[in-house]
C-alpha cells in the first residue's frame, strides 16, 4: 500500500474501533444492569409484599442512561485533555522536555538521529522527551498530526542502545506518524478511557459506602443502604470487563500496525541489524521494556515494545511476541537474545543510484515516495546536517538563536529594504534576537539552496519554546519581514507556510482535519488557488505559466478548473492559505489527486528548482502529506 492507501486503511480501523467500542459499551449496560437488578432482587425477597422481578424497563433505562452518560463524558473529557498535542501523553509519562541545546553526549545522540529521520522523511523535527525514570528500553510516538507529533523515549533506550539500534527504533516511530497510526493511537485512549471509568466510578462507590457504613449502626446496614456496597463491588467487577475489553481492542487495533512499522523502519533504514538488535536487547535485559509509570496501562498501545505486563492470553496482546516480530526480520534468529556483534554503520555507505538521483524530474516516482523514504534520504539528510556551519546548527537548537536565524533568511539583498527590514525588528523584536540577526545573516548568505528549509525544520522544536507574546510577535515580524519587498517569493512562502503549519500558539487545541470532501468535484477551487500558485511561481512567461498551469489541470480530469491570475506579486498569501485549509478536508484519495497534480505542475518543464520543489513540500507538508527531499 502507498502512503494515501495506509491512511485510508488507518481511517477504517477508526471505524473498526468504533464498532468495538459500541459492542463494548453494550456489554457493559447489560453487565451493569444484570447487577443492579440481581441485588435489588436478592434484597427483595426479605421483603413478602414486594413484586420482584428481573426485568424492570424503568430501572432498565435509568441505568443505561446512567452508564452511557458517563462513558461518554469519561470519553469526551479525555480526548479534550489529548487535544493539546502528542506533548500531553508525553507528560503524563514522566517525560521531561530534551532540550535542543543540550550537551548530554547520550540526548545528542538520540536528538541527531531523530533531526536525520525528520529530514529523510519531510517532515517537521518533532520535540523528543525522556523518561529519566524508566530504566527499561522503549519508545513511543504521539500525536494527532505531525505537526502536534513528539517523540518519547525511555532512559534506558538512549543510555544502552548504540546508534544503529537507536536508528532503527527512531525510524519505527516515525513509521507511525507517517502511516496515520499514531493518531489511530491517541483517538483509542481517549474512547477506552470511557469503559474504564465504570470500574473507577465502582472503586469509588465501594470505598464510600465501607467508609460511610461505620458510622452507621447495624441494623441501618441490614436495610436498603446494603445494596450500596454489592453494587460498587459489582461495577469494580464489571470494570474488569470494561479492562478485558480495552485489551481486546488495542489487539485487534495495534498489533499488525507493528509488523507494518518494523518492516518499514528495515526500508527506511535498509540495515535489519539495527532494529533487529534493538529487539533482542529488550529481550536480553532484565528491565525489558516495561514501564514503570502508572499511565502505561492506558497507553501501552502506543510504545515501541510490549510496556505492561504479559497478556494474559497472546492474543489479547498489543504487541506481537519479540521473537515473533524478530523472526520477521531475521529468518535466522535462534531464539538467542544476546547481540553477538555490533551493526555496522550504514550511513557510512554511498547512496546507491536511483531514479531519484538522476537530473529528470519524475513526478512519478515522488509520488511513490510519500510516507515509504529509504536509505538514500537518510544518507542524503546526514550529509547535510553535515555541511551546515556550527554556528548555525548551534544557533537554531535555542529560541534566541532559532528566531535570530528565520529572520535572517528573510533580509532581503537590496540595502534600503533590508535597513527597513532590521528597522522593523529594532521595534518589535527582542533586542538580543535583532543583535542574533545581523550576526546570523552574514552566515545564512553562504548556505546552499537546499540547506535553507532543512534549517527552518531544525529550527522548530525550539520555536515552539516560545510563549504566548514571544510567538504572535514573531508571526507578526515574520509576515512583515515577507511582505516587506510587496512581493512573496517561493522561499519566503514556503517557510512562511511551514512555519505557520508546525508553530500553533502555546497550548493551543490541535486542529483535528474531519473529512469533508470524498470527491474531486467538491474542492475545484481551491486546486485551482494551488496549482495556479505554482504554475506562476516557477516561471515567468505567460506560455509557461499556461502549459505548467495545463499539466497540472489535465491530471485532475476535469475542465471545470481555470487559472487565477495573481493581483500582486506571484503568490496571494491568504487566498492560497485559505486553499490549503479547506482541502485539508479532502479524503486521502482526494489529497492523492491533488499532491499528483501539483507534481505535474511543478514538473512541467522538467526543469525543477529548489526553491519550486520546496514549495510544494511546504504545501504537501500542510496538507499532512511530508514529502522527502528531492535527491538530484
Amino acid at each position: 500500500m502507498d502512503f494515501f492507501e495506509q491512511q485510508d486503511c488507518a481511517r477504517r480501523k477508526t471505524t473498526t474501533l468504533v464498532v468495538y467500542f459500541v459492542l463494548a459499551v453494550v456489554l457493559i449496560i447489560l453487565g451493569v444492569y444484570g447487577a443492579v437488578a440481581s441485588i435489588l432482587l436478592y434484597l427483595g425477597r426479605s421483603n413478602p409484599d414486594a413484586t420482584v422481578s428481573i426485568w424492570n424497563p424503568q430501572l432498565f433505562l435509568l441505568v443505561a442512561g446512567s452508564t452511557l452518560a458517563l462513558v461518554i463524558l469519561g470519553t469526551l473529557y479525555k480526548i479534550a485533555t489529548l487535544k493539546s498535542g502528542g506533548y500531553v501523553v508525553a507528560q503524563a509519562l514522566g517525560g521531561v522536555l530534551i532540550d535542543p541545546d543540550t550537551t548530554d553526549q547520550d540526548e545528542r545522540k538520540v536528538l541527531h538521529v531523530v533531526e536525520e529521520m525528520a529530514i529523510a522523511s519531510g517532515t517537521a523535527v518533532p520535540p523528543v522527551y525522556v523518561m529519566p525514570q524508566e530504566s527499561a528500553i522503549n519508545a513511543f510516538a504521539a500525536g494527532f498530526t505531525p505537526a502536534d507529533a513528539v517523540i518519547g523515549v525511555t532512559q534506558g533506550c538512549i543510555t544502552q542502545m548504540t546508534r544503529d539500534e537507536l536508528q532503527g527504533v527512531i525510524a519505527h516511530e516515525f513509521s507511525h506518524i507517517l502511516n496515520g497510526d499514531m493518531r489511530l493511537n491517541i483517538r483509542l485512549m481517549g474512547i477506552l478511557h470511557g469503559i474504564l471509568l465504570i470500574g473507577m466510578m465502582g472503586y469509588i462507590i465501594l470505598r464510600g459506602s465501607l467508609y460511610g457504613s461505620r458510622r452507621h449502626s447495624r441494623n441501618q446496614r441490614e436495610g436498603n443502604n446494603a445494596a450500596i456496597p454489592l453494587i460498587g463491588l459489582a461495577l469494580v467487577a464489571i470494570g474488569f470487563v470494561g479492562l478485558f475489553f480495552g485489551k481486546l481492542i488495542k489487539s485487534a487495533v495495534s498489533r499488525q500496525r507493528e509488523f507494518l512499522a518494523d518492516a518499514s523502519a528495515v526500508q527506511f533504514t535498509r540495515n535489519p541489524n539495527g532494529i533487529a538488535c534493538a529487539l533482542k536487547r529488550i529481550g536480553a535485559s532484565a528491565e525489558g521494556s516495561k514501564i514503570q509509570n502508572p499511565h502505561a496501562q492506558e497507553t501501552s498501545h502506543l510504545f515501541f515494545s510490549n510496556g505492561i505486563g504479559a497478556a494474559l492470553f497472546n492474543a489479547m496482546a498489543t504487541h506481537p511476541p519479540l521473537a515473533q516480530r524478530i523472526k520477521r526480520i531475521d529468518p535466522a534468529f535462534d531464539g538467542n537474545f544476546q547481540v553477538k556483534n555490533k551493526p555496522k554503520r550504514q550511513a557510512q555507505q554511498k547512496p546507491p543510484k536511483t531514479k531519484a538521483q538522476s537530473s529528470r524530474f519524475d513526478p512519478t516516482h515522488v509520488l511513490h515516495q510519500i510516507g515509504t523514504p529509504g536509505v538514500e534520504h537518510i544518507l542524503y539528510a546526514a550529509a547535510l546536517l553535515e555541511s551546515l556551519p556550527h554556528p548555525i546548527k548551534k544557533a537554531v537548537h535555542n529560541p534566541f538563536g532559532a528566531r535570530a536565524v528565520i529572520y535572517a533568511l528573510l533580509l532581503d539583498p537590496s540595502q534600503k529594504i533590508r535597513e527597513n527590514q532590521l528597522n522593523r525588528l529594532a521595534a518589535h523584536a527582542d533586542k538580543q534576537v535583532v543583535q542574533l540577526t545581523q550576526v546570523a545573516s552574514k552566515m545564512v548568505n553562504q548556505l546552499e539552496d537546499k540547506s535553507r528549509l532543512p534549517v527552518v525544520e531544525l529550527a522548530i522544536p525550539a520555536l515552539k519554546q516560545l510563549s504566548d507574546k514571544q510567538h504572535d510577535i514573531f508571526m507578526a515580524n515574520l509576515k512583515a519581514l515577507i511582505e516587506a519587498d510587496d512581493h512573496v517569493s517561493l522561499f519566503e512562502y514556503a517557510l512562511y507556510r511551514m512555519l505557520k503549519h508546525h508553530l500553533p500558539k502555546p497550548g493551543e487545541k490541535v486542529n483535528q482535519t474531519k473529512v469533508r470532501y470524498i470527491k474531486l468535484g467538491e474542492v475545484i477551487e481551491p486546486c485551482s488557488v494551488l496549482l495556479s500558485a505554482l504554475a506562476h511561481g516557477g516561471h515567468d512567461q505567460d506560455a509557461a505559466i499556461e502549459a505548467a498551469f495545463n499539466q497540472g489541470a489535465q491530471s485532475l480530469g476535469t475542465e471545470q478548473i481555470k487559472r487565477i491570475r495573481p493581483k500582486t506579486g506571484f503568490i496571494d498569501l491568504k487566498r492560497v492559505d485559505q486553499a490549503i485549509q479547506q482541502l485539508k478536508s479532502a479524503s486521502p484519495q482526494v489529497k492523492k489527486q491533488i499532491i499528483s497534480a501539483c507534481l505535474k505542475c511543478v514538473g512541467a518543464d522538467s526543469k525543477v528548482t529548489v526553491s519550486e520543489f520546496e514549495l510544494f513540500r511546504a504545501i504537501a507538508d500542510s496538507l499532512d502529506c511530508p514529502i522527502p527531499p528531492w535527491i538530484r
